[in-house]
């Protein structure tokens, strides 16, 4: 029976956090077709209704309806992008097109849109609050620039693209994550992976025997290249490292990614067409802080020439290093050198002061307490969706409970690449519901009697990704379509740059940074000649990220007919990077088009531009920072309440002015990164 499904019925537990231990995966389809039904018929209510529309029979009435399928939905896809086993991904695909002609049915719906646009028209004449009117705004907006506007056969071909969409986009993420798999490097002999740290070996070989190999397999992140490239001694080894790594779906046969890109890319031309705009970047930035594709074209232009010549002064000093030409599959083990040559710094031999769990307890959460007031307590009596997954409760300074926090560190074959966070449960007051945010990394596991020992990345990741999960956890806010981090793309970086902030920061590194056998604190030299070295190799770092950048705003910036007339996938990202300059076969984009997760499968397309946008924030906020107390109540106090706390319910860059008193200013990025002339 439907009421006895344990997805569809509001959970029991604390701050609704799903009965995962119950959930089996036949759960998952009755559950939404029950809770679309249910939707379905409020949504039918709401646009039928014979009263005059007006903010609450029409506006409030749809942040009220869709409770159960907002509930389902987060359950399901937490579950589909962390523990995809083969049930779940034939779920998944099913369902693509069932959600997508769902959103249309919603967005599309002419009655709705007449009723919402009537009463925007009226919104001047209306005793609305601030976050009311911002709500009406964000609808009007929305449900116009998703063509709700548009006549009848062309929002039915609208909705046959948007269904096609979905069905791509799945099957992009699932090729994706299957030839990832087939890819892992395996190696019979240690001596091929000398460089590798004691736990690097023993994840190697733990992931191997998890397979059910001899030896020691390599498995491959989400971005081009591999972190093991900066210490693996062997040129070979490095080479078929990143050998496998840029091959993933392109080798032709079932999970080849091509045709898949080529089809995403035309699709969204003409769905941009019918939508009257020029591109599908020109419909996507329209509702952004950027406004235009040529804005982001610009900035990115703008950095791109600094960026490059940096990379190839870093490229001469490594060609001397090495007495020869500098290959792709070289730099991270080239610059290592470099690096310590240059600072007297061996980022692996530093690994013993990152143990993940003291990074956790007295670095990240220890932030965040000395900050806004916040702790975090471990429940091992509740149970997340994978056993590898942790749950710990949020609470306020005052001992109130604020919410829940998942943390799910390490990779497995059934999780996506990468790192994000979700929210399970947003915080709502229309709801009354409070926050359960996840934080997904893909740290390699090490073998049951080793610890995990963190690279500088890693870390830096964690705390980045925890930025994310404190604005989710921060956000309060009325109404559920605002709520948690539901804002502009690229804005929502910011608070999750900003927290990087805090890893070197000399009040907090001390506490965590100490060795795992010794408990010796990190040498204050050392400390400072990591911050010292912060710069370095930034050439090399901005340029691979501005490459993947450009070649999102490439592919959709086109328009129907140059859409069609691309058919070499190889051929268009070559010529894409020459004409930006970024075109050096030692600094590959972060990410290749086949592998572009961000932008044909994951929320990111036409967006990728979205992280040093929002670092021009970020900068801004870091000097605000050390010109007011830097890690103080006071000033966390500040960032919580007049930014992480708003959620969406207010113009982002209308809330950074609140807190800053200003427009954020460029410089501090292009010095952080050492574009100034």
């Amino acid at each position: 029976m439907v009421s006895e499904n344990p997805v569809l019925a509001p959970s029991t537990l604390p701050y609704g956090l799903p009965d995962y231990a119950a959930i089996r995966p036949e759960h998952y389809r009755p559950a939404f077709d029950a809770a679309l039904a249910s939707h379905r018929a409020e949504i039918e209510a709401i646009a039928s209704d014979a009263s005059a529309p007006t903010f609450e029979n029409t506006v409030l009435a749809l942040e009220t309806a869709g409770a159960d399928l907002d509930r389902v939905s987060r359950t399901f896809f937490t579950v589909a992008s962390a523990h995809a086993t083969d049930d779940i991904q034939t779920i998944e695909e099913a369902l693509a097109p069932v959600l997508s002609a769902h959103r249309d049915a919603l967005q599309l719906d002419e009655r709705l849109y007449a009723r919402i646009a009537a009463v925007h028209a009226a919104r001047d004449a209306l005793t609305l609050d601030a976050e009311e009117r911002y709500l009406l705004e964000r609808y009007f907006r929305e449900m116009t620039l998703a063509g709700a506007s548009l006549a009848p056969d062309d929002r039915a071909r609208l909705s046959a693209i948007n269904e096609r969409l979905s069905q791509l986009t799945h099957t992009f993420e699932k090729n994706l994550l299957a030839d990832t798999n087939d890819l892992a490097v395996l190696f019979t002999d240690a001596a091929e992976l000398r460089g590798l740290a004691p736990g690097e070996l023993s994840a190697a070989a733990q992931a191997a025997a998890d397979r059910g190999l001899e030896g020691y397999l390599v498995t491959l992140p989400l971005f081009t290249g591999h972190p093991y490239l900066a210490t693996l001694t062997d040129r070979t080894t490095r080479e078929r490292i990143m050998a496998a790594s840029r091959s993933r779906a392109t080798r032709g046969g079932a999970h080849d990614n091509r045709a898949v890109l080529l089809e995403i890319v035309r699709l969204r031309a003409d769905r941009a067409a019918l939508l009257g705009v020029a591109s599908h970047a020109a419909a996507v930035t329209a509702d952004q802080t950027a406004g235009t594709p040529e804005a982001v074209a610009a900035m990115l232009r703008r950095l791109a020439a600094p960026a490059a010549r940096n990379a190839a002064t870093e490229k001469a000093a490594l060609r001397e290093r090495a007495g020869r030409e500098v290959a792709a599959h070289d730099w991270a083990f080239l610059a290592e050198q470099e690096r310590a040559a240059r600072y007297d710094l061996d980022s692996a031999a530093l690994r013993p002061w990152f143990e993940a769990e003291r990074v956790l307890q007295d670095g990240v959460f220890a932030a965040a307490t000395a900050l806004y007031g916040v702790t975090f307590s471990e429940r091992p009596d509740l149970s997340a969706y994978h056993p590898g997954a942790r749950v710990f409760e949020v609470h306020e300074e005052d001992g109130a409970g604020l919410g829940l926090y998942v943390l799910d560190l390490y990779t497995r074959d059934t999780k996506r690449g990468g790192a994000w966070m979700n929210s399970i449960v947003t915080a709502s007051d229309l709801r009354g519901s409070d926050p359960i945010v996840v934080n997904n990394l893909n740290v390699a596991r090490p073998g049951d009697d080793d610890p995990t020992l963190l690279t500088l990345d890693e870390a830096t990741t964690l705390f980045h990704e925890f930025g994310h999960a404190l604005h989710g956890l921060f956000a309060r806010v009325r109404f559920p379509h605002v709520a948690g981090t539901a804002v502009f793309r690229d804005f929502v970086e910011f608070p999750s740059q900003v927290n990087e902030m805090w890893m070197l920061h000399p009040d907090v590194l001390p506490h965590y940074a100490r060795h795992v056998e010794t408990g010796e604190p990190l040498a204050d030299t050392v400390a400072d000649r990591l911050v010292a070295a912060a710069a370095f190799n930034q050439g090399f770092a901005t340029s691979e990220y501005l490459a993947a950048s450009w070649l999102d705003q490439r592919w959709h910036s086109l328009s129907p007919a140059e859409a069609a007339a691309v058919t070499d996938v190889a051929v268009f990202e070559a010529a894409a990077l020459a004409e930006i300059g970024l075109d050096d076969a030692a600094v590959p984009p972060r990410y290749s088009s086949t592998s572009f997760a961000h932008v044909f499968s994951g929320g990111y397309s036409a967006g990728y531009y979205s992280y040093i946008w929002s670092e021009v924030l970020d900068a801004d906020t870091v000097e605000w920072f050390h010109e007011n107390g830097g890690l103080s109540r006071t000033a966390g106090e500040r960032f919580r309440r007049r930014l992480l706390g708003m959620g969406g319910s207010k113009d982002p860059l209308e809330a950074y002015r609140d807190f800053r008193g200003r427009d954020a200013e460029i410089d501090p990025l292009l010095r952080r990164r050492g574009l100034t002339d």
